[in-house]
């Protein structure tokens, strides 16, 4: 390797200054010095421009600089069930996958992010913990309808909510004219609804069942349960006006109903998974419950019908939905996925699955860094991050994007080493990941972000 760090001068130009032939500017590659100060980036010079920095960096002729990716969907769990993942395994996963912010989700601590002292509470837990810098969504349940301003103003980036039963007890879905309710307050103050859309009367209506099979959990949440509960909520946006986000898409179908929703100019955004992009459900071994997640991993036809919705536009982005419990819960005895936990863990590798399966269908780097951090950053409001821009945070990954690497559950990072990816051979390597001009290595300096 050829890169190189050390002092350059008595009195640099700067903190850090990373220069190379492929630095990702303006959505495009290019060679190009970058040069930051007090955790930003102060310039971006030209080849052949002379500039020193107290630490410099020069990239290998394999490597790229990138901005670090934005993953607005994980759930952390801590406080009240660190025991299934912490912020500080989730942060340090996160800095090794390239991965510099999250946004954790309201669920599932205990308690639940339905309030001020809740969020305050988690804050505190998260506190001198983390690795990267960490946002907070709040949750809109039944009991704080009404009140979601007080939480919208205490700096949280939006509120999730759920139109069926979420796993856990303490954050209940809204139900019926809850949902149009929820929207209409949110309206009120331009805030953001991220909605898990699947419809729990239609799920009810298939028959509960048990067992190792996958393709039995498959016929018991068909596209149907998405594509009804989609429909609530584009109706829903169409009364209210609020700004509404569908999570973890799966189901294909609900694509030319969502395309021609947002060609009315109703403001719907739409994000999917890492899982639904390289897992298909022929993929799925019986009995091996690490697939499992809700909405399920369909069929091969269905997520080619995804990625070209990608290319057209009407998903947005890819984030990692990395949801992870204790391995017990995962009953990889009994191996029954309908009645195993449903999260999917993969943080750490979510970029570089994305990539392998992008790379291989002819999509180019540049895009799924867009996908992943520059869209992801400003869909969510999350300000100044996702580009290489002066005035950014220094948030930069270095990336091998043709080197491959075997998937390792002992290298994970975070709490547990559960994961389907296990195995499998992935393409590009994250080198190195700077915040805000620093590398990460063993200290948590993550900072807690609100929005705006």
């Amino acid at each position: 390797m050829t890169n190189s760090r050390g002092a350059a001068r008595a009195h640099p130009d700067y903190d850090l200054v990373v220069s190379g032939d492929r630095v990702l500017v303006d959505g495009a590659f290019r060679s190009a010095c970058i040069g930051v100060r007090d955790g930003l980036v102060e310039t971006i010079a030209e080849p052949g421009v002379e500039i020193t920095g107290a630490e410099q960096r020069t990239l290998a002729a394999d490597e790229v600089l990138i901005p670090g990716i934005v993953d607005t969907h994980v759930h952390v769990n801590e406080p009240g069930r660190t025991e299934w993942e912490g912020f500080a395994t989730a942060t340090a996963a996160a800095a090794a996958g390239g991965v510099t912010t999250i946004l954790d989700m309201p669920l599932n601590s205990i308690p639940a992010t339905v309030d001020r002292a809740a969020l305050a509470l988690k804050r505190g837990s998260a506190h001198g913990e983390c690795f990267i810098d960490v946002g907070f969504w709040a949750g809109a349940v039944p009991s704080n309808l009404g009140n979601l301003r007080s939480l919208h103003d205490f700096g949280t980036f939006g509120f999730k909510c759920f139109l069926l039963d979420s796993g856990v007890a303490e954050f209940p879905p809204l139900l019926g004219d809850q949902v149009n309710s929820a929207m209409a307050e949110i309206a009120e103050f331009d805030g953001l609804l991220i909605v898990h859309a699947e419809d729990a009367g239609t799920i009810a209506g298939f028959e509960a069942g048990h067992g190792p099979h996958y393709a039995d959990f498959l016929r018991g949440r068909p596209p149907v349960t998405e594509d009804i509960a989609i429909e609530q909520v584009i109706g829903a946006a169409r009364r209210t006006g609020c700004r509404v986000h569908i999570v973890h898409l799966s189901s294909a179908v609900s694509v030319p109903a969502l395309a021609a929703a947002r060609a009315e100019g109703l403001p719907i955004s739409v994000e999917t998974c890492p899982h639904y992009l390289a897992i298909t459900a022929e993929d799925v071994p019986d009995g091996q419950t690490q697939y499992k997640c809700c909405p399920p991993v369909r069929e091969a036809a269905n997520q080619d019908l995804l990625w070209q919705a990608l290319a057209d536009g009407v998903i947005d982005i890819v984030v990692s939905d990395h949801s992870p419990s204790i391995p017990a819960m995962k009953l990889f005895e009994s191996g029954d996925f309908f009645s195993a936990w449903g999260g999917i863990s993969s943080l750490q590798v979510s970029f570089p699955v994305v990539w392998t399966e992008a790379s291989r269908r002819g999509f180019d780097l540049e895009q799924v860094v867009a996908w992943m951090a520059t869209r992801t950053a400003e869909l969510m409001g999350v300000d100044g991050k996702g580009r290489i821009a002066v005035g950014s945070d220094a948030d930069l990954v270095v990336f091998a994007p043709e080197e491959t690497f075997l998937v390792d559950p002992g290298s994970l990072r975070h709490r547990h080493p559960v994961t389907p990816y296990a195995g499998r051979t992935l393409k590009g390597a994250v080198r190195s990941t700077y915040l805000r001009g620093g590398l990460v290595e063993d200290t948590p300096r993550g900072r807690l972000i609100e929005r705006g």
